[in-house]
């Protein structure tokens, strides 16, 4: 099974949850800047999603606009997150539910009215060869996964066979509502722990960093975020031993415009960490474009634990659902 790459889009690439576990050796996780659209795609053409985002089945990631597929075989597909039109031979195909191509077909994806980041799980996952545990692609460390280009071959691991029984089933007429997993709205701000240097930030600063609208600088990726907006400013210079960051960790270079680690953020760094962003706010901003405006929230590392286990229980019952559809 297999699917060609007729057009790459602007920029796709297969993602799975990300290569965890090897941060020691100065291997950074990479994977799904979205990672909770790419589990619901997962989950939608009954691949495992298992809690904790790790090791799901690779999927693509698609950016802004999307590619032109041709689908060898008969394939499950869903697509989540950023809205985008999707036709196949010309018919429309609905996003937050499970679609069954058949062999041949043509898919197309065009230009995102909202959001950034989209998602086109296969029943199986793209089968490319895996690199310390993860399909993912890290674009910056050139390491693992793909970024499509046309004329691309990708395989399709095996998995049941669609026919004509399973067809009426899967591509019955329901749907997941969006409106719990993708917000693309600049106005919902984007919640934070004060990080272990907030403290240092001084007074006007540390105002400016909660009641400041910050844009998105055109100079953005996967690896972080550049923030403009209010220029914020240390009571005084830290001298820093490069320490542990994450994906969402805020860094405070020395021109005082943050820097907001993603996906693919270093392992470690030598800025001071002035705020955290919680984990189930990080989707929020994957779907922030260049441009686009970001506000932040004070919150507590209560509140981030709860809200996460609120979200992990959320997920498995979606996941027990759509697999109780799926067969039936």
């Amino acid at each position: 099974m297999s699917i060609t790459v007729l057009a790459a889009g602007m920029l796709t690439t297969v993602q799975d949850g990300g290569r965890s576990g090897h941060a020691a050796l100065g291997v950074g996780r990479a994977g799904a800047m979205d990672p909770v659209a790419l589990r619901l795609a997962n989950a939608l053409v009954g691949n495992d999603i298992l809690v904790g985002n790790v090791n799901n089945a690779s999927a693509l990631e698609i950016t802004l606009r999307g590619p032109h597929l041709r689908f060898d075989n008969d394939t499950l597909i869903a697509i989540t997150g950023a809205d985008i039109p999707a036709h196949c031979d010309g018919k429309p195909v609905l996003p937050w539910r499970p679609a069954v191509l058949r062999a041949g077909s043509e898919l197309t994806l065009g230009a995102m009215p909202r959001g950034t980041r989209s998602y086109l799980a296969v029943a199986g996952g793209i089968d490319v060869m895996p690199m310390l545990g993860s399909r993912s692609t890290d674009i910056n460390s050139k390491l693992g996964g793909r970024v499509l280009a046309a004329g691309d071959v990708l395989a399709i691991a095996t998995t049941r066979k669609i026919t004509s029984e399973n067809h009426r089933v899967i591509a019955g007429n329901w749907s997941l509502d969006p409106r719990p997993w993708f917000d693309p709205d600049p106005q919902t701000p984007i919640r934070v722990i004060a990080g272990t240097h907030f403290p240092h930030l001084d007074n006007a600063s540390q105002r400016a960093l909660f009641a400041t609208a910050f844009r998105i600088d055109a100079d953005s990726n996967r690896v972080g975020y550049r923030l403009r907006g209010a220029t914020l400013a240390l009571r005084e210079p830290l001298e820093l031993v490069s320490a542990g960051v994450v994906p969402g960790t805020v860094q405070l270079p020395p021109g005082g415009d943050p820097i907001l680690l993603m996906a693919e953020a270093p392992t470690c760094g030598g800025y001071p960490r002035i705020a955290q962003v919680i984990t189930v706010d990080l989707p929020r901003l994957a779907q922030r474009p260049p441009g686009g405006m970001v506000r932040f929230a004070e919150t507590s590392l209560d509140e981030a634990q709860t809200r996460y286990l609120e979200r992990e229980r959320a997920l498995a019952r979606i996941a027990r659902i759509v697999a109780e559809r799926l067969h039936g």
